[in-house]
């Protein structure tokens, strides 16, 4: 396969500011051509001489290229910095770690907040409505041109276990193991409720301003924060909330009987929504979460979900959590089945956990030991060198 573009240094170091730009255009799943599209992305290690150990990263709804080390815009850590890095679990001493911000996002890929070459102005909602698979394809094409023909392992959670499974099931000559973590085959209804609440909340501030908000200096703050409210409450357990806060109130010793954050629950998602929108965009919220709404890999094959994956010789390790409820383990086990229904090397762990939807995301020992389990049984199995002996996980 002979890459679009002449490759970077294998061992090019990772930096804040790393792009690539297509110079050809993208035809995208809705029969829109996308003309110079960008993706910014991240690395993490260094790419072989035979280029066959890069681990490819796809991130969640609100996640973003920075997956480990310290984010240069919010001096915080990386949201997999647990599990990726020098040592840890998928060890940047040996793999290639490539992360890029999806098509539609708002992190330096093309999305609604840059500006249109044709217009001089952000996109808003100019901005053609994307698919997982043409997230799928913008990271095809990167790695064409990082010289990767073909990868070790493509894994990520949630909204990144939909691009894992669309990687494996359209470019399955590609990826030699897939690991699908927290996801699904398809958005439920329910799950597409959530996110059409999210979407109404932004388009009903006012400060959206029919979505051209960016030309007229505003951000629909409001609208955004409770957005993300609503999402959030869907990642976490009853359990989990329970244990955080119960019925505790908020800096006070009595109820004040009227509105203000009484409870700590309450003040914990109010700080959830006002600090979401200092880093997120409103309108890639509406372009991705319709991107999930529309991921059905049983519908695009027929009705049948096994016909997504006939004939795969990708090895593949499901991961799902016991408290999880917005991709609960059913939609984990009806992948596993359509894989068993054509003979696929399939593994799966049910990890248990209270820690809901977000337990991908945290430190999980059990699930970090399935993973890893598998990373170097497959690695051995591909014929990567044996992980060297260390000390505890950092």
């Amino acid at each position: 396969m002979a890459p679009e573009f002449a490759p970077p240094p294998a061992s090019a170091p990772a930096a804040p500011d790393l792009k690539m730009t297509l110079e050809s255009p993208l035809v995208l799943q809705s029969g829109v051509t996308l003309s110079r599209v960008t993706l910014a992305y991240q690395t993490y290690g260094t790419l072989n001489a035979a280029r066959t150990n890069c681990v490819l990263v796809c991130h969640a709804l609100t996640g973003n290229q920075y997956l480990a080390g310290v984010h240069p815009a919010t001096g915080k850590r990386g949201w997999w910095d647990d599990l990726v890095g020098p040592g840890k679990v998928i060890d940047t001493d040996r793999f290639f770690v490539v992360c890029a911000n999806v098509l539609g996002g708002c992190m330096g890929s093309t999305g609604p907040k840059e500006i249109d070459p044709g217009a001089g102005k952000p996109w808003g909602l100019r901005f053609p409505v994307i698919t997982i698979r043409d997230m799928v394809q913008a990271q095809a094409k990167l790695l064409d041109y990082l010289g990767v023909e073909k990868l070790f392992c493509v894994t990520g959670g949630s909204m990144g276990a939909m691009q894992v499974l669309e990687w494996a099931s359209r470019y399955p000559t590609r990826v030699f193991a897939a690991v699908p973590i927290a996801g699904s085959y398809r958005h439920s209804a329910q799950n597409i409720a959530f996110h059409e609440v999210g979407r109404q909340a932004i388009m009903a501030d006012p400060d959206w301003s029919h979505g051209n908000y960016l030309e007229v200096d505003k951000i629909p703050k409001r609208g955004l924060a409770v957005a993300r409210m609503a999402a959030h409450i869907t990642y976490l357990s009853e359990a989990a909330l329970h244990r955080k806060f119960g019925r505790r109130l908020q800096d006070r010793e009595t109820l004040t009987y009227g509105f203000d954050a009484d409870f700590q629950v309450e003040s914990y998602l109010r700080h959830q929504g006002y600090t979401f929108v200092d880093r997120f965009d409103a309108n890639s919220y509406l372009y991705i979460t319709r991107a999930m709404d529309y991921f059905d890999l049983a519908q695009e094959n027929g009705g049948v979900l096994a016909n997504a994956f006939k004939g795969t010789p990708v090895r593949y390790c499901l991961i799902s959590f016991s408290s999880d409820w917005l991709f609960p383990t059913e939609e984990s086990r009806a992948i596993v089945r359509a894989l068993n229904a054509v003979a696929a090397n399939v593994s799966f762990v049910e990890v248990e956990s209270d820690k809901g939807h977000d337990a991908f995301l945290l430190d999980e020992p059990e699930f970090h030991q399935t993973l890893q389990g598998f990373i170097d049984g497959s690695a051995e199995i591909c014929g990567l060198p044996p992980r060297l002996a260390k000390g505890p996980r950092a």
